[in-house]
């Protein structure tokens, strides 16, 4: 077996062990099934016993909000490519089930058992000053991403974080403009009132990306000269699931009144499609479609926007997401900074790398 796997076995058998014996009560111990695969895995008959080749790789733990999260899934899917071609680190992977509690105890066991990075999904931003508490005191260079909790980076921390994430305006700006250009067609205004009437599905009310993205898809809108009404609004938590539940009920009372989606990711997009189609609307044909905008431009987005079931969404790029995460780790660890000699730039608030987004509505 390579070395480089057995290493990550062994590590990642040690972190379960940890768990195990430290999880809290709020926390599910069982490691997740993913991980689980990871640890079945049996050695071949015969195991290279050449250290030589992994000897110098460096360990990374890679913490996930939650691993069923399909932009998180997409993340993970990239950076396990780059773990594969690249000898000279190791990635070991944890789900926090989208619970603060099981995922502290990951970060207390990860710590305590020590490897040389760690690539940090925070599961809820209010936890991330007690995550770098913890964290700094075992003196291993951090990496937050995704979930923007710069607002707890101080100028002292910035010698063992970063965080690496989009412009979360960016997104709600690109999503406003899909909206400007396609009610300026003119086929967009479903009740002829002239006014663009929308719903709103929301990621989280506490989440900066979620409120960014609802305060400037609809501004960007209004700064167009578009009159706009919210006719309802959900915090549907990002998932698909809540998503279809709220939209099933809008569609019972508003249905003739909602000319737009307006979902802060793909995934809610995609539970607002599938109530439409349960009433008979966004079947693939133009007659009666709903516009509906999401943000990740997953692979099942992507589908439904060039079947002509969605009207389009913003690409959040996961490959650059990945390689961002992993170059700037190399050169923290090689060279003693995250930026300096990277191919990376320092954001305005010089604490942050921002991926930048793109707008996708079809071939």
């Amino acid at each position: 077996m390579d070395i480089k796997k057995i290493g990550k076995y062994a590590l990642i058998a040690a972190l379960s062990l940890g768990l195990t014996a430290c999880g809290g009560g709020e926390s599910n111990t069982d490691a997740p099934a993913d991980d689980q695969a990871d640890t079945n895995t049996e050695a071949p008959a015969e195991e290279n016993t050449d250290e030589s080749s992994s000897s110098d790789s460096k360990k990374i733990a890679v913490l996930l909000y939650n691993g069923s999260d399909t932009y998180i899934a997409s993340v993970r899917q990239q950076l396990e490519k780059l773990d594969e071609e690249d000898d000279s680190i190791e990635l070991v992977f944890q789900d926090g089930q989208n619970n603060q509690g099981t995922q502290t105890d990951q970060i207390n066991n990860i710590t305590a058992q020590g490897v040389d990075g760690i690539f940090l999904n925070i599961v809820d931003i209010s936890a991330a000053p007690t995550a770098m508490e913890t964290i700094k005191a075992s003196g291993i260079p951090t990496t937050f991403f995704n979930r923007d909790m710069t607002a707890s980076l101080s100028e002292e921390d910035l010698s063992d974080f970063i965080f690496i994430g989009t412009n979360a305006p960016e997104a709600g700006v690109l999503q406003g403009e899909i909206l400007k250009d396609l009610w300026e067609k003119g086929d967009m205004d479903r009740n002829g009132n002239g006014v663009l009437d929308y719903v709103m599905l929301n990621g989280g009310l506490d989440n900066p990306e979620a409120q960014a993205r609802t305060e400037y898809s609809v501004k960007t809108i209004e700064d167009a000269g578009i009159e706009v009404n919210e006719v309802a609004f959900q915090d549907a938590k990002w998932n698909t699931d809540q998503a279809k539940t709220a939209m099933d009920t809008w569609l019972q009372t508003n249905q003739d009144d909602i000319d737009a989606v307006i979902s802060n990711n793909d995934d809610m997009a995609i539970g607002a499609i599938s109530a439409l189609q349960a009433v008979g609307m966004n079947t693939g044909s133009s007659e009666d479609n709903m516009v509906v905008v999401g943000v990740d431009a997953t692979d099942l987005a992507v589908a439904e926007i060039d079947k002509g079931t969605m009207s389009g969404t913003v690409k959040q790029d996961a490959e650059g997401m990945a390689k961002a995460l992993v170059e700037t780790m190399k050169n923290k660890l090689e060279n003693g900074d995250f930026v300096e000699g990277a191919n990376y730039q320092l954001a305005e608030d010089n604490k942050s790398i921002r991926i930048n987004y793109q707008k996708y509505t079809g071939k």
